[in-house]
């Protein structure tokens, strides 16, 4: 009888603890889950493009947002043809139409979400901090390739279209209150 007063509390100071790490770990490891996946849409970071080029063609268009922000911002081109694993580069325009220096971070998806892990980035201005002071003007890159495994996966091997929506975010968004 004594023992089992005494395992109960410890068990569940135990499982509180457990559960406590898991919480504290969630975050990481979803994170992690999302770019091994490319569930919701998450897509890749690459250091080298691949080796082969396919034939199939996908359309990529881009749509781009401002929140909170007294930006015009606009991709060069709303659509663009690309080869299944050829390095593509599309700019974007940005401008400051306020009176004052503000800071702005882009983030983006990508639809349909299925897409995400086959959209490989190779250099991107998203989730930098970036500043534009009154009036300035100035052009983003990102440079990307469509993975060819794209074309083995049955999810995704008949898509003749994707969006990547970017919307820029102000730095100053969350600190309102």
């Amino acid at each position: 009888m004594i023992k089992s007063k005494t395992l109960t509390p410890l068990l569940l100071a135990g499982i509180f603890v457990l559960m406590l790490g898991l919480s504290f770990a969630a975050v990481p490891l979803y994170d992690l889950f999302c770019r091994v996946t490319g569930f919701g849409g998450t897509t890749q970071i690459s250091k080298e493009a691949p080796k082969i080029v396919l034939d199939k063609v996908v359309s990529v268009r881009f749509d781009t947002n401002v929140n909170n922000l007294d930006w015009n911002f606009k991709a060069k081109s709303n659509v663009i043809d690309v080869k299944v694993g050829q390095v593509n580069r599309i700019e974007f325009e940005v401008e400051n139409l306020g009176d004052e220096t503000t800071y702005g971070v882009a983030s983006f998806n990508v639809s349909p979400a299925s897409f995400g892990k086959y959209y490989s980035k190779l250099g991107c201005f998203c989730f930098e901090k970036q500043e534009l002071k009154a009036g300035e003007k100035a052009t983003y890159v990102m440079t990307f390739y469509l993975d060819p495994d794209l074309v083995n996966d049955p999810t995704t091997k008949n898509l003749e279209d994707v969006t990547m929506s970017y919307t820029f975010f102000s730095t100053d968004y969350y600190k309102q209150s």
